[in-house]
């Protein structure tokens, strides 16, 4: 009894108030992919130790989009999100990246090849993996054009920290549509959204 006390006091909170808050991040969240490269904010109330750890809209999405059959890879050990995950979304936790619906990945410069996630099937795009990726800005990194679909013209984004080569390994992707990867960038509460559908051209 004493250790499931010490649990729950060390358990990071989730969602004020979940249904209202879960509708609020998941309709950014579909905003963000229907128009890659547009920057919006995820603008709901979480614990202010949310802040301190991970910024809150990737925690915010994590809660969202996570369920008991999505399960979720985490890039680094982190125990406290690994906690949350696993009591908020009741989603499991993965040792392979390969097996993963979401990837929590918090360095992305040290992240695997996308060889190592789930692009999904012709019969089943849609089991491919989403990543979630931590930057350290979504500006002042390395310029990109985006072009495709939900964008009038092209859009440029240069979130930090990313590889060139996470960017190159995405181009040659784009020859096993339908499959691919969806991605997510965030910086605190912001996020910026990637999808598959989305052409990437390193300025």
């Amino acid at each position: 009894m004493a250790d499931n006390l010490a649990s729950l006091d060390t358990l990071v909170r989730g969602f004020s108030d979940p249904v209202h808050d879960a509708q609020v991040s998941f309709r950014v969240l579909l905003d963000v992919l229907a128009r890659p490269g547009t920057t919006r904010s995820i603008d709901v109330v979480l614990d202010d130790d949310v802040g301190r750890r991970w910024p809150a809209a990737a925690f915010a999405a994590v809660l969202t989009l996570a369920d008991f059959s999505t399960p979720v890879w985490l890039q680094q050990p982190d125990e406290a999100l690994a906690q949350a995950i696993r009591f908020h979304t009741g989603a499991p936790l993965v040792d392979e990246s390969r097996e993963a619906a979401f990837a929590y990945i918090s360095d992305p410069a040290k992240m695997p090849p996308l060889d190592g996630f789930s692009h999904g099937t012709p019969e089943a795009p849609q089991h491919s993996a989403t990543l979630l990726i931590r930057v350290a800005a979504l500006e002042g990194g390395r310029p990109l054009t985006l072009t495709g679909p939900g964008i009038r013209s092209d859009i440029r984004i240069a979130p930090v920290g990313v590889a060139d080569s996470f960017w190159h390994e995405r181009v040659a992707l784009s020859a096993q549509a339908p499959c691919g990867i969806d991605c997510y960038f965030f910086c605190g509460r912001s996020v910026i959204g990637v999808p598959r559908t989305t052409r990437v051209e390193l300025d």
